[in-house]
């Protein structure tokens, strides 16, 4: 009895030892890897985690899955000319970063609009001004998109950061944007998204169906957060957006001037503006939280509007609102017609409530479409390394 208890007690030993070795290892930081992202994307590519070069514009083509480690560092030079991260339809970009390891992709110089961010392309519905169900993209990139499939999948973003974006590529109408989503399906995710001091919007939604959870849109120069052709997604949820320096509208909403009933939804939306945020461009004055125009809708619920309040230029002073309604065709089949849905809206440091286009326009919501409450809260989340830039909380 005596020999079996001392042999147990040695092999107890010996596997606590054991343990306490592999703890050890497992808890041992990676060695990151280093490399270069460029070219075409065809097939099934792994990037373990490590400090990577984004360098031209990369396309992940139809049938093939880009896939990035949580932790990874992505970083490209506009020295070296245009560069972006697309994912063309049919193909797909897996990020799975983490609250503590963030997959950031960001730019040598720091300054905003310096590369085009991320671009992704899918098949689902979309309604482009004139009532079609395609339309060619407006990035420099010519790529046709919409159709029919509304639970496209083109991956899946997660605790993921785009830094100082907004860049125009090759003819493209319009600057870039952190996070551009053209015709994008319900089957993709997008979950704990940063877009970080770019040189236009932060996040623009192109038609399609996807939905976005837990963003944060922060010092942003055009809108926080924009969309137009359709756009459809049903589950919104957590929004938070923060304009500091320049800045337009907190959401800039529009249906490309289709009136329709398949507005998006959401819920938990906070809209920031700071004391001295300044429009981007003098005599285009656009200061107010939410902005519809051209049949543009949308259902909100618990929101926070804070710091709209009134702007000086030259010898005139403009009163931002919570509530801009731009045009009478928006106030006459969105607002009267019931379409447009904002409840539960929390209203300070803002010059009005809502505000017409025009001094023709009246906007007035039917009963129970516009209400206000003191008790609300707003987007919740929680902080971390995914919302943090320099030591510094983007969640102010």
């Amino acid at each position: 009895m005596k020999k079996l208890v001392l042999s147990l007690a040695i092999l107890g030993a010996l596997f606590t030892g054991c343990s306490k070795d592999d703890e050890g290892n497992n808890s041992a930081p990676a060695t990151p890897k280093e490399g270069e992202i460029s070219g075409n994307i065809t097939a099934n590519t792994s990037y373990e985690y490590g400090n990577y070069t984004l360098k031209g514009i990369v396309r992940v083509k139809p049938g093939a899955t880009l896939k990035i480690a949580a932790g990874s560092t992505v970083t490209c030079d506009k020295i070296n000319g245009d560069n972006a991260l697309v994912v063309e339809n049919g193909g797909k970009l897996i990020i799975d970063g983490t609250e503590s390891s963030p997959v950031i992709f960001t730019e040598v110089s720091k300054v905003p609009g310096s590369w085009g961010g991320i671009i992704m392309y899918g098949d689902a519905p979309v309604k482009v001004l004139g009532g079609g169900n395609t339309s060619m993209s407006e990035d420099g990139l010519s790529l046709t998109y919409g159709g029919n499939n509304a639970a496209h999948n083109g991956g899946s973003l997660k605790y993921v950061r785009v830094e100082y974006a907004g860049k125009k590529l090759a003819d493209g109408t319009k600057e870039l944007n952190g996070f551009s989503f053209y015709s994008v399906g319900s089957g993709t995710v997008l979950d704990h998204l940063v877009s970080y001091m770019g040189a236009d919007d932060g996040f623009e939604f192109y038609g399609g169906t996807v939905s976005l959870k837990n963003a944060i849109s922060y010092g942003n120069y055009d809108d926080s957060f924009d969309w137009q052709d359709g756009w459809q997604g049903q589950n919104n949820i957590n929004w938070y957006a923060y304009q500091v320096n320049k800045g337009n509208f907190g959401i800039e909403i529009e249906a490309s001037a289709n009136n329709n009933d398949f507005y998006p939804k959401f819920t938990n939306v906070t809209l920031k503006r700071a004391v001295g945020c300044t429009p981007e461009v003098a005599g285009d004055v656009q200061i107010d939280a939410i902005q519809f125009k051209k049949e543009g809708n949308g259902d909100f619920t618990n929101v926070i509007i804070d710091g709209y309040g009134t702007y000086t230029e030259g010898a005139t002073t403009y009163q931002g609102a919570a509530i801009k309604i731009q045009d009478a065709t928006t106030n006459t089949n969105q607002v009267n017609g019931s379409k447009i849905k904002l409840t539960d809206v929390k209203i300070t440091n803002t010059a009005q409530n809502t505000a017409g286009g025009s001094p023709s326009i009246t906007v007035s919501f039917p009963a129970d479409k516009f209400t206000t409450s003191a008790a609300s809260t707003g987007a919740s989340l929680a902080s971390g390394s995914w919302s943090t830039v320099s030591g510094n909380s983007l969640l102010q």
